[in-house]
């Protein structure tokens, strides 16, 4: 808690006893006075439009890929629920 010699106490953290610092300016607006949601609903339109464009590319091949492993399953499922679906599955015609 002291300084590099340790020889004196110099006080807590925020309170070390130093000399006070000049030159630091703090500027300060009242709650009363700030414009809390000021360009909110303007900025969240085109915030979530970028963002949602930016996953286009990653979400889109993900869609594709699965819309062709559906439509593809869904006509291999019709064709085998038909009469030659049937007849392939057995392995001659009838």
């Amino acid at each position: 808690m002291g300084g590099a010699g340790g020889k004196k106490y110099m006080g807590w953290w925020g309170h070390m006893g130093g000399p006070a610092q000049k030159g630091i300016v703090t500027y300060m607006l009242s709650p009363f006075e700030q414009k809390l949601f000021a360009g909110a609903a303007h900025n969240a339109v085109f915030n979530t439009a970028r963002r949602v464009t930016s996953q286009i590319p990653y979400v889109g091949v993900a869609f594709g890929l699965g819309y062709f492993i559906y439509t593809s399953a869904k006509s291999k499922h019709a064709f085998l629920s038909s009469k030659a679906g049937h007849a392939h599955a057995e392995g001659g015609e009838h």
